[in-house]
């Protein structure tokens, strides 16, 4: 592949750097749109070159490859943050980060999104795992998602809520993702105030379309809605609105999500066993069980930590440690919700 001159494009870039895991070598190309003509300006130029991109959003919930394809391009739309209010219905692009939908629900004066305080993906990772936290889901609100389809390139096609096929931490784009790339949703919303309307030129917001994006660092994104959090507080003293978000902080500061470098839980929960993985895995004592510099979390036992320096092997060292004792003590192997991008001369079995 020859150099591209296009926008949105960065090159030899550290896949680490855009992975809450910070595990990832070095990119020869990354994609980063702002817009769906720059995205579609990018796409462009990969098939002609016959290379098929991997997507991510804000990469909370992958494992990069130590080794990457260098003939690869990686593209992310976290850079593709538009939103607008269309009646009763918040339209954003795929870009927008889930905790920024907490900060204009409140500025919009409802609760639906509450449950999106502190999850460092973006909408469009969202909706394609289906997001959840506790008994929310993305989904509960949502009524289109916008995406390309690229083998009709034609675009944009739409998705009604009903086709979706939304479950626990599944929609019908997982099955399609080397075709569909999600590019918005529309929400429909509670309710909505003429006075709150104006309270969408907040400060974050303004920010947020300036290019000045929340971190990737676990540690450094948390600080950042935390402090929002504070300032709020701060502002408008005793407000009942606020109460949900702060019992966001308590729990998952406290479950320590924010401590290491992490992708939140590595397996999906199987209700049909009738408990949480992490309690499962703590009836085998795998907290704390390390490999190379990727450790059990200590407090959670469905949590992979990154504890400095540890590579994408140790990661998938550990997953297999897991589902092994998980296959030989319950009968039955836990399927990771976290996306193992393959590298260069690797292979990883599910």
């Amino acid at each position: 592949m020859t150099s591209w001159n296009l926008t949105g494009l960065r090159t030899e870039q550290a896949l680490s750097r855009y992975s809450t895991y910070e595990i990832g070598g070095e990119a020869r190309f990354v994609g980063t749109p702002r817009s769906q003509e720059q995205l579609r300006e990018l796409l462009e130029q990969a098939y002609r070159r016959g290379i098929e991109p991997t997507f991510f959003g804000g990469g909370s919930n992958m494992l990069f490859p130590d080794r990457p394809d260098p003939d690869a391009l990686f593209l992310t739309t976290r850079e593709m943050v538009d939103f607008k209010l269309e009646g009763d219905r918040l339209v954003v692009s795929s870009g927008m980060p889930m905790s920024m939908l907490a900060v204009i629900g409140y500025g919009l004066g409802i609760s639906d999104f509450d449950f999106a305080f502190l999850l460092p993906g973006t909408v469009g990772g969202g909706v394609y795992m289906n997001a959840k936290y506790f008994d929310r889901h993305i989904s509960d609100t949502l009524v289109n998602v916008h995406y390309v389809d690229l083998q009709r390139p034609s675009g944009i096609q739409t998705l009604g809520r009903e086709a979706c096929g939304f479950g626990y931490k599944q929609s019908v784009f997982q099955d399609n993702s080397s075709n569909w790339l999600i590019v918005g949703a529309e929400f429909k919303l509670s309710s909505i105030s003429r006075e709150a309307v104006s309270l969408l030129a907040l400060p974050e917001w303004i920010a947020l379309r300036e290019g000045k994006l929340p971190p990737t660092r676990l540690p450094e994104f948390a600080l950042h809605f935390i402090g929002w959090l504070e300032d709020k507080e701060g502002e408008k003293g005793e407000d009942s609105a606020l109460a949900p978000l702060r019992k966001v902080v308590q729990d998952r500061v406290g479950k320590m999500h924010f401590t290491y470098p992490s992708c939140g839980s590595v397996f999906k929960n199987d209700y049909t066993v009738g408990e949480p993985i992490g309690k499962l895995a703590d009836r085998l004592h795998l907290r704390g069980v390390q490999r190379g510099n990727a450790r059990i979390s200590p407090v959670h036992g469905n949590v992979i930590q990154n504890i400095g320096g540890a590579k994408a092997a140790d990661v998938i060292e550990l997953i297999h440690h897991v589902q092994d004792a998980f296959d030989r003590h319950y009968g039955f192997v836990p399927e990771p919700e976290v996306v193992v991008i393959e590298g260069k001369s690797s292979s990883y079995r599910r």
